[in-house]
C-alpha cells in the first residue's frame, strides 16, 4: 500500500493525475491498462495513462440505489460481457427491497452504461483484463462501495495485478479496499472526509464531451494504422 503525507488540496483532476503517475511509474515497464471511472476519474486516469505510455479504458458502474433515495446505495451494477451486480444484503434486507424491484434497478442502469458506451466509446467493447497489469483509476473515494463492485469485476477477469490508484480516500474506506486489490496508491487520507470535492481547488463537473475528448486522444493505432496498411 503506498500513502503519501500530501496535505495542500489538488489544483484540478489533472495535477491529481499528474502526482498519482509519479508513484505508479515503476509500472510503466509492464505496459499496463489504466481503467478509468466515468466521468470524474477520466482526467486523472489520462494522465497516469499518458505517463505510463499505457493503454487507457473506461470502467462503466452505476450505483444501484435505495427507491426514493437514490443516493442510499445497496449495491452497484459493473459493465462487462457478464455484467456483475454487487448487492448489500443487509441493507437489500433492511429496506424490504425485492428481488424485482432489484432487477428493474438493474436494468435501468445497464441501460445507462450502454448510452454511456456508445457515447463515450462509439460501443467499442471493453479491453480484455486477463493477464495484464490494472490500474483502477477515480477522483477519490468516499464510502467506497461502488470502487468494491469495480474491483470484484475486474479481479474476475484474471488480471496479474491489479491495482486502485486514488488521489483522495479516507482510511476506513482503504482498508476496506485493500482485500479486494494487490495495491493501494492513495496520496490522501482525510479523517473524516465530508466531500472528494473539498480537497480539488477545481472540482467542475466533468461533461460528457470532455470525456469523448480524452479517450480519443488516448486512443492508440492498432499495428495496420500504425504500418500505415
Amino acid at each position: 500500500m503506498t500513502m503519501s503525507d500530501r496535505r495542500e488540496p489538488f489544483r484540478d483532476r489533472q495535477e491529481a493525475g499528474h502526482a498519482l503517475a509519479a508513484v505508479l511509474l515503476p509500472y510503466a515497464a509492464s505496459h499496463p491498462l489504466v481503467l478509468a471511472l466515468p466521468r470524474g476519474g477520466v482526467p486523472v486516469a489520462f494522465e497516469v495513462a499518458q505517463a505510463l505510455d499505457a493503454d487507457l479504458d473506461l470502467l462503466f458502474v452505476r450505483k444501484i440505489g435505495l427507491p426514493g433515495h437514490e443516493e442510499y446505495g445497496l449495491g452497484a451494477v459493473v459493465d462487462g460481457a457478464a455484467p456483475r451486480i454487487v448487492l448489500d444484503r443487509a441493507r437489500v434486507a433492511e429496506f424490504g427491497i425485492g428481488t424485482p424491484a432489484i432487477r428493474e434497478i438493474v436494468q435501468r442502469q445497464l441501460g445507462e452504461i450502454a448510452r454511456q458506451r456508445r457515447l463515450y466509446l462509439k460501443g467499442r467493447p471493453a479491453m480484455p483484463v486477463a493477464g495484464r497489469v490494472v490500474i483502477v483509476v477515480d477522483d477519490g473515494i468516499a464510502t467506497g462501495g461502488t470502487m468494491r463492485a469495480a474491483l470484484q469485476a475486474v479481479r474476475g477477469g484474471q488480471p496479474a495485478r491489479l491495482i486502485l490508484a486514488v488521489p483522495v480516500a479516507p482510511p476506513d474506506s482503504i482498508a476496506d479496499l485493500a482485500g479486494e486489490c494487490d495495491e493501494i496508491v492513495c496520496l490522501m487520507r482525510p479523517s473524516p472526509l465530508y466531500a472528494v470535492g473539498a480537497y480539488y481547488r477545481d472540482f467542475e463537473q466533468v461533461e460528457d464531451q470532455e470525456v469523448i475528448r480524452l479517450v480519443a486522444q488516448a486512443e492508440r493505432p492498432g499495428p495496420a494504422e500504425a504500418s500505415g496498411e
